[in-house]
């Protein structure tokens, strides 16, 4: 007997998890979504066998449902699940990046002999929308469970058998823990990053030179500052409490390295940097966490008229996927003058082995 998995939402996470549940043929994946032209997309494209705009259509035999939606929306879908009329001993689990507020919010199901699992799959793409949806988005990604202390181990154990389709590693988390952790690695750094990008705007103003040399490092540090305004709002404002702890801590470091720059402690600005260089270079390499990795290649290229060309020629050929190719003009800390993304590891790999075949010159960064 085939399990029916609907998902709520199939843009790029939702669509993605549709393709990679739908790949074990003993689950029927039942789409939810408000907009008609997804659901046409997410059906032509076989990422889901059925789709409906009527919520009670797609969720009445359901044995897992999946909310695939902002984080915002969480909380009204879970309103009308409640109304609604669900399959008694249902699992629903959402997928948003803050989980103690939602896990909280979620128990009211449970008057349905319903259990709710919050659930972060700790994987993303530079694209978004259905058309994005991959089938590994989230394979070899940590794939964090948050269920409360009343859920049973039974519907752990259910949810996470079914989520072995995505190849994700699942692990099991305190909903509060989650959010102190992905706060910090996640959350705050993103913060960090518009902060830094907002100051030298505004010093940009008086001088344009600021802009013209942050086309390098600065851009790199900071490029997830390019992220989606809105999403953002509604995260910090989720995980107000831990964000609010986390930056009195980062103000504390930051005053502290800034007292031994104006006590002139040459040995102790040296210990600063080296301790964060010692826990950096302990991190996992290439691994998908809370952020997603950079798959970048950079290439010194001779200055002849038809080489960028010739580059993306020979990854065409092989069928390479890149996402972004640009020339460096500020290339300080940074060697080669092309940087080449890719659109994964392996897509990566694939590349570098290639491009040193013909005789380039391939750099990483660590």
């Amino acid at each position: 007997m085939k399990t029916t998995i609907a998902v709520l939402g199939v843009g790029l996470i939702g669509g993605s998890l549709s393709l990679a549940l739908k790949s074990n043929s003993d689950h029927r994946l039942i789409g939810f979504d408000v907009r008609e032209d997804y659901l046409d997309k997410a059906l032509t494209r076989g990422i889901i066998h059925a789709g409906t705009t009527d919520l009670q259509t797609a969720v009445r035999e359901a044995d897992f449902i999946f909310l695939a939606a902002p984080v915002q929306q969480l909380y009204p879908l879970i309103d009308h699940l409640a109304e609604l009329q669900l399959k008694a001993g249902a699992i629903v689990s959402d997928v948003g990046s803050t989980k103690q507020k939602i896990v909280q919010y979620g128990k009211r199901l449970s008057e349905k002999q319903i259990t709710f699992i919050g659930g972060h799959p700790m994987a993303g793409s530079h694209k978004s929308g259905v058309e994005a949806a991959n089938e590994r988005l989230f394979e070899n990604a940590y794939y964090v469970l948050t269920p409360t202390d009343d859920a049973a181990q039974a519907d752990v154990d259910r949810l996470s058998s079914v989520l072995a389709a995505t190849r994700a590693k699942v692990i099991v988390l305190d909903p509060v823990e989650h959010d102190r952790i992905v706060g910090a690695v996640s959350h705050f750094p993103h913060i960090i990053a518009a902060a830094l990008v907002n100051q030298v705007s505004g010093f940009n103003e008086t001088n344009s030179w600021y802009q013209r040399l942050a086309a390098g490092g600065f851009r790199d540090i900071t490029r997830i500052a390019s992220s989606n305004p809105q999403l953002w709002r509604d995260i910090l404002l989720n995980n107000r409490e831990h964000l609010l702890e986390i930056s009195r801590n980062w103000r504390d470091g930051l005053d502290q390295v800034m007292h031994l720059v104006a006590q002139e402690d040459a040995q102790g600005i040296e210990q600063f940097f080296s301790s964060a260089r010692d826990f950096r270079e302990q991190l996992p390499e290439r691994r998908k966490g809370a952020m997603e990795p950079l798959y970048d290649l950079y290439l010194d290229i001779p200055d002849h008229p038809g080489e960028i060309g010739r580059i993306t020629t020979l990854l065409g050929a092989k069928q390479i996927s890149i996402t972004n190719i640009r020339i460096m003009e500020n290339r300080e800390d940074i060697m080669g003058v092309l940087r080449i993304t890719f659109r994964s590891q392996e897509e990566l790999e694939k590349g570098e082995e290639l491009l040193r075949y013909f005789d380039y010159n391939v750099y990483r960064r660590d």
